[in-house]
């Protein structure tokens, strides 16, 4: 077998995986309180320095393109989940911050969350084979 198949082959395993790893942790989320992609701006921002981010620096780790984060941020800033406001250090910019609301969210969703994800991918992979996991797809990521 050549690399370029090896490699085909791996993209193929690792596609299907993350696709119908997918499926079963978006049936399993508790869309009533947030949708995914909600839940992903209140999870990146929660991981952030004093939970806020310039959306500059958000986008890079969504799914989304520009214009639906921009709207995506609208509706949850509407909702009280989020606060924008302009950069001091530069007026072109605007930060995205997580308020105490949405951070509560949060973290009701992510214990869900959390479980799906326990039963799903570490109940099919024991403790080192997730370490090579993390590292592999880090790797991947360029990271």
């Amino acid at each position: 077998m050549t690399e370029k198949s090896l490699a085909v082959d791996a993209w193929e395993s690792l596609f299907r995986a993350q696709v119908s790893v997918l499926r079963q942790l978006t049936a399993e989320f508790p869309t009533h309180e947030i949708s995914f992609t909600e839940y992903d701006v209140l999870f990146n921002l929660s991981r952030a320095d004093g939970r806020c981010l310039r959306i500059r620096d958000l986008i890079p780790h969504l799914l989304l393109s520009q214009p639906s984060v921009s709207r995506l941020l609208d509706r949850l800033a509407a909702r009280g989940l989020v606060a924008k406001t302009p950069d001091p250090r530069d007026a072109r910019g605007t930060i995205v911050a997580l308020t105490p609301e949405g951070f509560e969210l949060f973290k009701r969703v992510a214990v869900i969350h959390a479980d799906s994800i326990a039963r799903r991918v570490g109940g099919s992979l024991d403790a080192e084979e997730l370490r090579q996991l993390t590292a592999l797809c880090d790797r991947l990521r360029g990271e």
